[in-house]
């Protein structure tokens, strides 16, 4: 019985793996278009770009909390190299 309740939370869990949030590390991309989608396909629907510090931060919401997030990119690589909640 255990474990067909384990089965069937994870099911019921699968659904939200594809809106996490993307990690530090992730490549998203190093353009506009590229990360814009990268964002939206993990649950974060970016509202703009803007730079900051030599870095491309994308301002997007969190689709699982509904928080601002800043999403600080590395336009050389396309990497995430930080996630914090906006100040925004």
């Amino acid at each position: 019985m255990s474990r067909t309740l384990l089965l069937t939370l994870a099911l019921l869990a699968t659904p939200f793996a594809g809106l996490a949030m993307p990690a530090v590390g992730d490549i998203v991309g190093s353009n506009a278009d590229a990360a814009r989608a990268a964002l939206e396909k993990a649950g974060c629907p970016v509202d703009m770009f803007e730079a900051e510090d030599g870095k491309i931060e994308a301002v997007c919401t969190d689709a699982a909390t509904a928080k601002k997030m800043d999403v600080a990119i590395d336009p050389a690589n396309g990497a995430v190299v930080s996630i914090k909640e906006s100040n925004d």
